[in-house]
């Protein structure tokens, strides 16, 4: 119910920038299949696909403030605009890590817990298609060996991008 309704306002935030809603549907893709993976339970499955929907949600209003949706200024506007949200949509439980975690999705040195993993391997998985799977082989590799810690994503990751 949640979900639905999140990622209705998430389409509003971003209907000037398609590439934002596309880029999030298909973390979320990423997300669900990695947490069907590692057998992650609902309330947790929830949190974790409420953060992969507004992971980059500060990115317009960075833009706007910033002239920019580089990651640290996402990170620095995305809690504010998530919190409206969900405030908006009645939603009201673990908004602290929820928000934390937004706040901080482009720091791998900040990962805590599952929950904020599952979502960086999610987003990795989208920002891994702007490679060259061809040419950077050994340096996809680095990157899936540096990032990925569930089975599952990791799993993902090789299928995905390298080369047999």
């Amino acid at each position: 119910m949640f979900k639905e309704k999140i990622i209705s306002e998430m389409k509003e935030v971003f209907k000037e920038i398609p590439f934002g809603v596309d880029h999030t549907l298909k973390v979320l893709n990423n997300a669900e299949d990695i947490m069907k993976g590692e057998n992650i339970g609902e309330e947790e499955k929830e949190l974790i696909s409420i953060v992969t929907i507004l992971h980059d949600i500060g990115a317009v209003e960075a833009q706007r403030k910033y002239g920019t949706i580089e990651g640290a200024y996402q990170e620095k506007e995305g809690p504010t605009v998530a919190k409206e949200i969900l405030k908006k949509v009645g939603y009201n439980k673990n908004i602290d890590r929820i928000c934390f975690i937004i706040g901080n999705h482009h720091t791998p040195s900040k990962i805590d817990g599952l929950d904020f993993q599952i979502q960086w391997e999610a987003d990795f998985l989208e920002n891994l298609t702007v490679m060259n799977k061809e040419n950077e082989q050994q340096k996809i590799k680095k990157y899936i060996d540096e990032n990925f810690k569930t089975i599952t994503g990791k799993k993902m990751a090789y299928d995905r991008f390298i080369l047999d």
